[in-house]
C-alpha cells in the first residue's frame, strides 16, 4: 500500500523525526503516516468534545442553571474522574484479548457521544433533582466509555505510531482541540449568545464530535494480532510487585496530581482578594485552553525525545507557579488583573506537560503485550488517590489556601526526585 503524498508531507511536517521504524512492524511502518493523521484527527475531536462538556465548569454551570442542588454539582468531578479511571482494571484484560484493539476505542468514543446527546435531552426536558439524577447517570456512562478509550489508546498508539512520533500525535491533537475550545470560551465571555443556549449547543456538538472521532478512528489500519489470554482483574495488580519501574512511575504521577488539584485554591485566593469575577465560566475555560494550545504540541515534541525530562520540567514549572501564587498574595498584589491569571496560566502549562509526559513515558516503558494492563493498573491507583483528594481538600481547607498550595508545591518538587530515579527510555 502506498501512502498518499499529502499524508506523507503533512506527517513529516508534524513529527520530530520520521526516520526509523520506531518499534513498528514493516506493515505498520508503511501505513504510519496515514495512521498518525487519523490519531491526530480523532484525538482532536475528542479533546474538543472534552472541553465543550467539561464537568468542572460547563456541566456544573448547567446543573445550577437547571435548579439541581449543590449535592449533584458536587458529584460531577468524582463521577468523571473515578468513572474514567477505576473501571480500567476490569476492562484491560478484555481489551488485550482483542485481535484489533482499535474497536475498543471506537466503542468508547461512540458511547461518549450517545451519553452527551442524552445530557442535552435531559437538560431540555428535566429540572431540579430529576435533571441532577439523569445528568449524573449519563455522566457515569460517559466516564466509563472514556475509560475504555483510555485503557485501549496507549496500546493502539504503540502499535501504529513509532516511538519518536507518539508525542507529536498527542500534542498536535491537544493543541488543535484547545484552539477550538478557546473560541468557545471567547463566545461565552462575549455575552452575544444566550449562555444556556450556547452551553446546550456546545454539548450537542461534543456528541457529534465523539461520534465523528469514532468513525474516523475506525479507518485506522491496525494489523490483527493474537489477543492475550484474559487475566483476572485483580491479578493484574501483580505487575506492581514485579516491576519496580512502574511503581516509581506511579509514585511520581501521584505526586504530580498536585498540578491538577491546585487550580480551585488559586481561584479561592482570587475571590478572597476581590476578584470574584475571575472564576466565571468563560475565563476559566479560556485560561486552560490557551495554556493547552500554546504548550501541548511543544510538550509532545519534547516527550518524543524524553518523557522523563518533560515530567521533571513540568514539575518544576508547577512548583514555581504554586509558590508564586502564595508569594503574590502575601505581597498584596493578588487582587490585580494580571497576577493570579498569570499564575493559573503557568500552572495549566505545567499540568499539560504532566499529561503529555506521563502518557508517552508509560507507552514507551510498558512491554508491547502489556500496555493495556500497565495503563489500567496505573490509572486505577491514581483514580483511588483522586477519590481521596476530596477528603484531603476538606482537611486542607481548614488550614487555608496558602498552606494547601505550599503542600502541592512540595509534592511537585518531590516528584522531581522520584522521576530522576526512572530509567531513560531510548528508541
Amino acid at each position: 500500500m502506498t501512502t498518499p503524498d499529502f499524508e506523507e508531507t503533512l506527517f513529516e511536517a508534524l513529527v520530530y523525526s520520521s526516520d526509523g521504524a520506531g518499534g513498528l512492524s514493516d506493515a505498520q511502518a508503511e501505513r504510519e503516516p496515514g495512521n498518525f493523521l487519523r490519531h491526530a484527527g480523532s484525538l482532536s475531536m475528542s479533546k474538543i468534545a472534552d472541553g465543550l462538556i467539561d464537568p468542572k465548569l460547563v456541566l456544573s454551570w448547567l446543573l445550577d442553571h437547571l435548579g439541581a442542588s449543590a449535592f449533584f454539582v458536587g458529584l460531577l468531578v468524582p463521577i468523571r474522574e473515578a468513572g474514567a479511571l477505576l473501571p480500567q482494571l476490569f476492562t484491560a484484560s478484555h481489551v488485550q484479548a482483542m485481535d484489533r484493539r482499535k474497536w475498543a476505542w471506537v466503542a468508547g468514543s461512540v458511547g461518549q457521544g450517545i451519553a452527551a446527546a442524552g445530557i442535552v435531552l435531559a437538560a431540555l426536558t428535566l429540572k431540579g433533582a430529576a435533571a441532577g439524577v439523569a445528568i449524573c447517570a449519563l455522566l457515569t456512562v460517559l466516564a466509563v466509555s472514556r475509560s475504555i478509550c483510555s485503557v485501549s489508546y496507549s496500546d493502539i498508539l504503540g502499535k501504529t505510531v513509532g516511538q519518536s512520533r507518539r508525542g507529536a500525535a498527542t500534542g498536535t491533537a491537544t493543541s488543535l482541540g484547545a484552539g477550538a475550545v478557546v473560541i468557545f470560551a471567547l463566545v461565552l465571555m462575549s455575552g452575544l449568545v444566550d449562555r444556556a443556549t450556547l452551553v446546550l449547543v456546545a454539548i450537542a456538538l461534543a456528541a457529534l464530535l465523539w461520534l465523528g472521532a469514532g468513525l474516523l478512528f475506525a479507518t485506522l489500519w491496525e494489523k490483527a494480532a493474537p489477543g492475550a489470554a484474559e487475566t483476572p482483574a485483580f491479578g493484574q495488580l501483580s505487575i506492581l510487585r514485579r516491576d519496580p519501574q512502574l511503581r516509581r512511575f506511579i509514585y511520581a504521577r501521584g505526586l504530580l496530581t498536585s498540578t491538577a488539584l491546585a487550580p480551585p485554591y488559586i481561584v479561592l485566593l482570587g475571590a478572597q482578594a476581590g476578584q470574584g469575577g475571575f472564576d466565571r465560566l468563560g475565563a476559566l475555560v479560556l485560561a486552560s485552553s490557551i495554556a493547552s494550545l500554546l504548550s501541548s504540541w511543544v510538550w509532545g515534541r519534547m516527550a518524543d525525545r524524553s518523557g522523563r525530562r518533560v515530567l521533571m520540567v513540568s514539575a518544576m514549572a508547577g512548583s514555581v507557579a504554586l509558590v508564586s501564587a502564595v508569594a503574590l498574595d502575601l505581597a498584596g498584589v493578588s487582587g490585580t488583573i494580571w497576577a493570579l491569571p498569570l499564575v493559573l496560566f503557568v500552572l495549566m502549562i505545567a499540568y499539560h506537560g504532566v499529561r503529555q509526559g506521563r502518557v508517552i513515558y508509560l507507552v514507551d516503558m510498558a512491554p508491547k503485550d502489556s500496555r493495556a494492563a500497565y495503563t489500567a493498573v496505573s490509572n486505577t491507583v491514581i483514580g483511588l488517590l483522586l477519590l481521596g483528594s476530596g477528603l484531603f481538600g476538606a482537611l486542607a481547607s481548614l488550614a487555608g489556601p496558602h498552606v494547601t498550595l505550599l503542600i502541592f508545591a512540595a509534592m511537585a518538587l518531590a516528584s522531581i526526585m522520584v522521576t530522576k530515579s526512572l530509567e531513560e527510555i531510548v528508541d
